[in-house]
């Protein structure tokens, strides 16, 4: 029986034994010519069906054979009807795996020995259910050959078990009714959770994935071994299942607290395979988006981010994988604006994207604006939402810290976070980028720029840069717009560069150029007098064998007169080699030249200052009177912004006083 052969003819199968065909089964648009034995066999449901229509045959020849003998056309005719009817014809509706897996299964019968795989155990189990070849009924049958499979070798590896769980998608409902489905199921999601991530082609890299060489570089040698490819990942079976079949395999592993890392990443994997377009750095289209609707591709994505992970599922050490996380993220929500997901859904994403905003790039924050309503070209109030979910976060867990040292009792806890700052250079980025759009209000300009908190900004050269960019863009603002515009800016955070260019920036308002001016100056000045004190500091000598009070004599003789220091400069000359001598000389001369350089133009600030006060008190004079609180006050108010005291009192003893006065008494 093994050594026989089959052969197909277009729509009919016949097996060439030798031996003529005794029965015809039927399945789908295929015929198989066959023979009963073979099958009746193995098979009960085959057996019960033939023994049932054999019974209708019998008597019907019975009746053929005592009619008339005198006509011989219709004895003809019988004697073929009834060579005819001795072929028994078995019609099998619905079966399952269709014509190939019951040719498999055909040849089962017929002896021939079969190679079980994980794409045909499944159809093969069912057929062997459908037909009821049990152990029962004959020994080493078909369903007990396939069960064993499944169980000894399908359901103990990842990869096999997804692809035997790809096949039950057409064997519904007898691969459920089964259990197989189940099974295969239960088996991903225990030995996903065991699995090594690094060892699957992680799906999340886009740079990785773009390298045209897998080859292994080991100290910038190649070494011959290759990078497993991402096609040869189990990811890629799994972005192959139905969405019912997926949503089910991503409940199970939820239920078995499976690594939100690993959920995450099935789900990105399964996304960017379905979902086309979802990736900017892709552009080839998705295999499967061609016969997906927008209903589906919808369902599809709301699936997605209903099961995503709200916690943050990356280490701020892998900026890599966080980046391209976020990246994604950043792509399912324009994916979710275009075909217009619930509101619901984009919450959800926002504030997923919120956790981990940090991670973010500028071009991430340019999401264009879908809807008729809004006239800015980017959806400037999505980043709003995004950017108060993360500072939400941002102040619950600063909350808890505070909380937190206050028990310890350590009170301070006033570093910058890490987050913050990039959130606000971030922040910065974007406001300069939306500043040239000419529909954006500057209520909205306003509101998102005053959202950080101060901390978020070291410096406010970038939010001036973004302030300089919208009043050249919106000229047509009114003056009291552009006051309260120039008022989110901290002058006193701005470096020398930024206030030398606001100085002569045309487009500000008079107000901010002179609250620009005299924080200015107020650098100038604390920036001379450090150098004084910096000057005024003695530079130590390195020790050359004299005691240590001979060198803090050496230290007081450098505060007298050119004579006496040359004096004992004379002893030095006696340990130190001439050139040396010398070179210092020339350094302190150089010294002393730039110490009165800077002198008078200290001499020359302090007159600009008293100038700039006498300014600021006529703008006060000239503006509405408010109480009493001097010319600080008024000032505040004008300028909207926070002066400390001592960066006022331009006419206190600066350094360089000091140092004239100390230089007096030692004349005299």
């Amino acid at each position: 029986m093994a050594t026989e052969k089959t052969s197909s003819k277009g729509q009919a199968w016949f097996c060439t034994t030798g031996l003529p065909s005794d029965i015809v089964i039927e399945v789908d648009d295929m015929t198989f010519h066959l023979h009963k034995f073979p099958l009746m066999s193995k098979s009960r449901k085959l057996h019960d069906s033939i023994t049932e229509q054999e019974s209708t045959i019998i008597p019907t020849k019975r009746q053929t054979s005592n009619r008339d003998a005198d006509d011989e056309v219709k004895e003809e005719e019988e004697e073929e009807e009834s060579e005819v009817g001795e072929y028994c014809h078995v019609t099998l509706t619905d079966f399952p795996g269709g014509s190939e897996t019951f040719e498999t299964a055909a040849k089962f019968c017929y002896g021939v020995k079969i190679e079980l795989s994980p794409l045909n155990v499944a159809p093969l189990r069912c057929a062997g259910e459908f037909l009821e070849m049990t152990e029962e009924y004959s020994e080493e049958n078909l369903i007990s050959k396939t069960e064993r499979f499944l169980t000894q070798s399908v359901l103990k590896s990842l990869k096999d078990s997804i692809r035997t769980l790809k096949t039950c998608e057409r064997l519904m409902p007898v691969a459920e009714t089964l259990g197989i489905v189940q099974r295969c199921i239960e088996s991903i999601s225990n030995r996903a959770s065991s699995s090594d991530p690094s060892l699957f082609g992680w799906p999340v890299s886009d740079e990785i994935a773009a390298k045209p060489s897998n080859q292994v570089i080991w100290n910038g040698i190649e070494t011959g071994l290759r990078w497993k490819s991402s096609k040869n990942s189990w990811f890629e079976d799994l972005a192959l299942l139905s969405l019912p079949l997926f949503k089910r395999l991503i409940m199970a592993m939820r239920a078995q607290d499976l690594s939100p890392e690993i959920i995450e990443n099935c789900l990105i994997y399964y996304a960017k395979k379905c979902i086309p377009g979802i990736s900017r750095s892709s552009r080839k289209p998705s295999s499967s988006s061609s016969v997906s609707s927008e209903t589906e591709q919808r369902e599809l994505l709301e699936t997605i981010i209903a099961n995503l992970p709200l916690e943050k599922t990356t280490s701020p050490s892998f900026n890599s994988r966080s980046s391209t996380v976020t990246r994604f993220l950043f792509g399912l929500l324009r994916m979710a604006n275009i075909l217009n997901a619930s509101e619901a859904c984009r919450g959800t994403l926002e504030r997923k994207i919120g956790s981990q905003l940090e991670n973010a790039n500028l071009d991430d924050l340019l999401i264009p604006s879908y809807s008729y309503l809004n006239e800015t070209l980017y959806d400037v109030d999505c980043v709003e939402r995004i950017l108060s979910s993360f500072l939400d976060r941002y102040e619950e867990e600063r909350s808890n810290v505070t909380l937190g040292a206050g028990e310890d009792g350590n009170n301070e806890v006033n570093g910058r976070s890490p987050a913050i700052m990039l959130i606000g250079k971030l922040i910065d980025g974007y406001l300069s980028e939306i500043a040239s759009d000419a529909n954006l209000k500057p209520e909205k300009f306003y509101k998102l720029a005053v959202s950080l908190p101060d901390e978020a900004r070291l410096f406010d050269d970038g939010l001036y840069r973004a302030v300089d960019v919208y009043l050249k863009t919106h000229p047509w603002i009114s003056e009291d717009e552009r006051e309260r515009i120039c008022g989110i800016m901290d002058c006193h955070k701005l470096t020398l560069e930024a206030c030398t260019h606001a100085a002569q920036n045309e487009r500000l308002p008079l107000r901010a150029v002179v609250q620009v001016l005299f924080f200015e100056q107020l650098q100038l000045r604390h920036a001379i007098a450090g150098s004084i004190l910096t000057a005024d500091v003695p530079v130590v000598q390195p020790d050359l064998g004299r005691p240590s009070d001979s060198r803090r004599g050496q230290v007081e003789e450098e505060e007298e007169e050119d004579d006496e220091g040359a004096a004992q400069n004379d002893v030095v000359l006696d340990q130190q080699p001439a050139s040396t001598w010398r070179a210092a000389i020339r350094e302190n001369q150089v010294l002393r030249l730039d110490l009165d350089s800077m002198r008078s133009r200290v001499h020359v600030l302090e007159r600009e200052c008293s100038t700039m006060k006498k300014a600021i008190q006529k703008i006060d004079k000239s503006g509405p009177q408010e109480g009493g609180g001097g010319w600080r006050s008024s000032l505040t108010k004008k300028f909207s912004c926070k002066l400390k005291t001592q960066v006022c009192d331009s006419h206190e003893p600066t350094a360089v006083d000091a140092r004239r006065a100390r230089h007096q008494h030692q004349h005299r």
